[in-house]
This record gives structure tokens, C-alpha cells and sequence, in this order.
């Protein structure tokens, strides 16, 4: 995938050497090394440390700003935008991660969201299409040869899961709301892509 010229898409490792997380831990605010410190293990407080960090270092790049000191607000629903004196930049940005990787998501033309998965077997597949896709998503989904269903539903669930997060509302709002099938008639863009090998994300921007 070819990310539309208003968006910028970055993918990064989350597994540094130990030096280099340590480095990266300075460049958060309390908030976040509390977070980080009441995870229970060390590989996902590494993790979140290093998804966070590198996040303030890609919007510091862009704003001209020293990472630790970007400034955020935080929705209802949790997600992330820029406070403080970065408010006003215009800058949108969405950040997913799973397991050893961390997509980001840029832009300036508006709202924007990302998600990620690892590609495997999804036993719980079948229950969440029936209690969370639309009837056209069930069908979709339901219509693919058994080999191809479980790449089918992370094409649909990040895909779903990547509009939801530009929007802001997680999965709270209704499916018919979060129709990935028909984000196109609401103005919302879906694109899946290969991150890096092993993964697949969709990302979800204003057309």
C-alpha cells in the first residue's frame, strides 16, 4: 500500500537493547513512566515505553519540538491528540501496536487511525463477526472459503477497528455505525497493507 500524500505511515521495532529503552524512558512524562511502571511485565512495560517514546520522537520531528516536551490531551474514549502550545499545529496522528511492532499514522488534512494485528488463526472469529460486524461484513466474511476466513476477518476487523479509532469512539458506537464496507459514502478512506512480514493493518483517513 501506497499511503495517500497527506498521510504518513511509520512502523518501528519495539524490542531495542536495553540501553536504548532506558534512553527512551527519558524521553517521557510522569504520567506515562507511571503507566509503564504498573504493567506487570517487563517485556510490555519495554514495549509501551518504547511505542511512547518513539511516538514523541516522530511528533517532536514534525513540530520541531523537543520530544519530552509535547504536551497531550486525551478523549473520552482515550485517544491521544496534541495539547498545549501543539494544538494549534493541525497535526492528527494514531499509533496501534501488536507484539514486537508499532504502526503510526500522520496528518495535517485530518483525523486519522491505524491498527495492526498479527496474522494467525482468530478461534473467536466467528462470535465477534456475529455480535460486532454489520450484516454485509457477516456476509462478507461468511462467504470466503474456510482457508481464506481467517485472513478475512483481520482484513475486516482492523479495517473496523482503524475507523473507530479515527473517530475517536472505540468500539462503543453501534456496527452499523463502524461499517467498514461503507466508510467510503461517509468520507472515510480504508486501506489495508502489509506492515512487515507476519502482520496486517488497515489504516482509516478523511478522503
Amino acid at each position: 500500500m501506497s499511503p495517500p500524500s497527506d498521510v504518513e505511515v511509520v512502523t518501528a521495532r519495539l524490542d531495542p537493547p536495553p540501553e536504548a529503552v532506558c534512553a527512551l524512558s527519558q524521553r517521557l512524562c510522569n504520567e506515562e513512566r507511571a503507566r509503564a511502571a504498573r504493567l506487570r511485565f517487563d517485556r510490555d512495560r519495554r514495549r509501551f515505553v518504547v511505542a511512547r517514546a518513539r511516538l514523541r520522537q516522530l511528533l517532536g520531528e514534525r513540530l520541531g519540538a523537543a520530544p519530552e516536551t509535547i504536551a497531550f490531551a486525551y478523549g473520552a474514549n482515550g485517544k491521544p491528540v496534541l495539547a498545549g502550545r501543539f494544538a494549534v499545529s493541525g497535526w492528527r496522528f494514531n499509533l496501534s501496536r501488536r507484539e514486537e511492532l508499532a504502526v503510526y499514522a500522520f496528518s495535517r488534512a485530518g483525523e486519522v487511525g491505524v491498527d495492526v494485528e498479527a496474522i494467525g488463526p482468530v478461534r473467536e472469529g466467528p462470535a465477534i463477526a456475529a455480535h460486532l460486524f454489520t450484516r454485509r461484513e457477516r456476509e462478507t466474511y461468511l462467504a470466503l472459503a474456510p482457508h481464506e476466513r481467517p485472513l478475512g476477518f483481520l482484513r475486516l476487523w482492523t479495517r473496523k477497528e482503524a475507523l473507530a479509532k479515527a473517530l475517536g469512539n472505540g468500539l462503543s458506537l453501534p456496527p452499523e455505525a463502524l461499517d467498514c464496507l461503507r466508510a467510503e459514502k461517509a468520507g472515510w478512506r480504508l486501506q489495508s497493507f502489509s506492515p512487515r512480514p507476519g502482520f496486517i493493518a488497515a489504516l482509516a483517513h478523511r478522503q
